[in-house]
């Protein structure tokens, strides 16, 4: 056989296998259109949608989907929705067309942002303790009036208890040197911390740092951070997503998407739970957001800006990383890492 013809049985299997009716690719008669072709909300806005039927094929049913959650079914095609309780960030609608024996799949991508911009904060330094210079502070908790930190760095990764007034450390375990250390959290009489990108957590007996179980990432390629309210966990990994984890099995179940009146946020890292609220700084900037835990709006940003010009200045000094709340006290701790110094801050709307 010559190259002609080898090259043209190659072409005619490939147009067979593309255009075969049973590869699941088959275009579909119907179209998912959203009013005025918007791809943009904002929280609390009405999204109208339809079914454009090109053909006029006969349509048993249109089942609607937000997210994969369902939401409705009509005959018509016709669909709204009001955005007043839904998670902020990228999300999808879906649209099931059941017509003729044969069920069609649409979607359509769109965004929601929130209807205010963040508030804008500022701080005062009420006190500062010492901090171990060489601590690349990866994660920061309270229990009772005990600071826990994670310290990361491949072969410098360690876990601590520390005493906040001298800064005395009073345990202290050391990670394998294959091991990135990043955020903690304690929950109940366990301690979970994440690694970067070594796609494994690991939980500890809270007193005696015994290791008791690992767990792994799931639909998360890395470990940010980390924190709490009681009932769930929440994680960050660097991606618009902060994961929403059952406290039993730490598998990710959902998500929110930190977000303004403008765009969705990244690469949020130490996660805090403070009054309701999840506080994250970013990575390598020098503010702190404030999160709605329910639909990711940021309704708030504290600047920290110049809080770095305020420990001792060496060449290992790195960003701003390490937030600490103590409920009993009610006061906010912020480091970072390789910083000789902990701030007890008061947090002041500009």
């Amino acid at each position: 056989m010559n190259k002609f013809n080898l090259l043209l049985l190659f072409i005619l299997n490939f147009l067979i296998f593309s255009c075969g009716s049973n590869n699941g690719n088959k275009k579909s008669d119907f179209s998912l259109q959203i009013n005025e072709n918007k791809s943009e909300f904002k929280l609390n806005d009405e999204l109208k949608a339809s079914i454009l039927n090109t053909k006029n094929k006969s349509i048993d049913s249109v089942s609607f989907f937000f997210n994969d959650q369902y939401l409705n079914s009509s005959k018509d095609g016709n669909f709204n929705l009001n955005l007043d309780k839904v998670r902020l960030g990228n999300q999808l609608l879906k649209a099931i067309v059941y017509s003729e024996e044969s069920a069609d799949t649409l979607t359509r991508s769109i965004q929601i942002l929130n209807t205010k911009a963040p508030v804008l904060y500022t701080y005062e330094v009420i006190n500062s303790y010492p901090h171990d210079i060489t601590s690349y502070t990866q994660g920061l908790e309270f229990h009772g009036d005990t600071l826990y930190e994670s310290i990361g760095q491949y072969g410098k990764s360690k876990l601590r208890k520390v005493d906040l007034e001298s800064g005395e450390v009073l345990k202290e375990i050391e990670l394998d040197e294959q091991y990135f250390a990043e955020g903690i959290t304690i929950l109940g009489d366990k301690l979970y911390q994440l690694t970067w990108q070594e796609g494994e957590g690991f939980i500890y007996d809270l007193d005696s740092f015994e290791k008791t179980g690992t767990f792994g990432y799931n639909q998360s390629e890395e470990g940010w951070g980390l924190c709490n309210n009681g009932q769930k966990i929440f994680k960050s990994d660097g991606t618009e997503k902060i994961w929403i984890l059952d406290p039993e099995t730490l598998a990710e179940k959902s998500y929110i998407q930190p977000t303004t009146h403008k765009s969705v946020s990244t690469k949020f890292n130490e996660l805090e739970w403070v009054n309701g609220k999840i506080y994250a700084n970013t990575y390598q900037k020098d503010g702190v957001a404030i999160i709605n835990p329910e639909n990711g709006a940021i309704e708030g940003i504290i600047n920290f800006s110049d809080l770095r010009n305020k420990v001792t200045q060496h060449n290992k000094l790195d960003v701003l990383n390490g937030i600490a709340y103590n409920p009993e006290t009610d006061k906010l701790y912020v480091t970072g890492k390789n910083w000789d110094k902990i701030f007890e801050v008061k947090i002041m709307e500009k």
